[in-house]
């Protein structure tokens, strides 16, 4: 097996290089396994491993940005402003459909007082004719044109 490696380390030798270059004689067979020297973890290791281990654990996602202390500051202050100015337009947005409830109400009140014994608040809160004209017209989108063909050839612009 050696003998064919050999034969072709000339071809591609950073593949078929051994990992590791102890001879075997220096293996234990023992049952009790003594725990080598550490190795240094600074730039010790094969760079196959190292592609290896990048390609299979390499994060998907970026570090973050280290911004220096003014642009950090810049970065905070723009945020700030974007988040105060998100919360100004979500209360006038509240305040706004505030107001629309309370004229509604306001004006369902009045309906109640005006007219004989409430009829026209009857009549404005009953539900009914609301699902009469059923829902719009369509049809699952397909690549065929539908019943009437798709175009309309008379058409005239005025």
């Amino acid at each position: 097996m050696s003998r064919i490696l050999q034969s072709l380390q000339g071809y591609v030798p950073s593949l078929l290089r051994p990992i590791s270059q102890k001879p075997a004689s220096r293996v234990s067979t023992s049952i009790t396994q003594v725990r080598g020297k550490k190795k240094s973890s600074r730039g010790g290791k094969d760079p196959r491993i190292q592609l290896i281990h990048y390609s299979l654990y390499h994060p998907l996602t970026p570090r973050p940005l280290k911004f220096s202390y003014l642009r950090h500051l810049r970065h905070w202050t723009i945020h700030r402003a974007w988040q105060l100015y998100k919360a100004n337009m979500r209360r006038e947005r509240e305040l706004e459909l505030e107001r629309m409830y309370n004229s509604i109400r306001d004006s369902c009140e009045k309906l109640k007082t005006i007219g004989d014994g409430g009829r026209l608040y009857r009549i404005a809160i009953s539900k009914q004719g609301l699902g009469q004209w059923g829902g719009i017209g369509t049809r699952i989108p397909t690549e065929a044109p539908g019943r009437n063909g798709g175009w309309d050839y008379t058409y005239k612009n005025q």
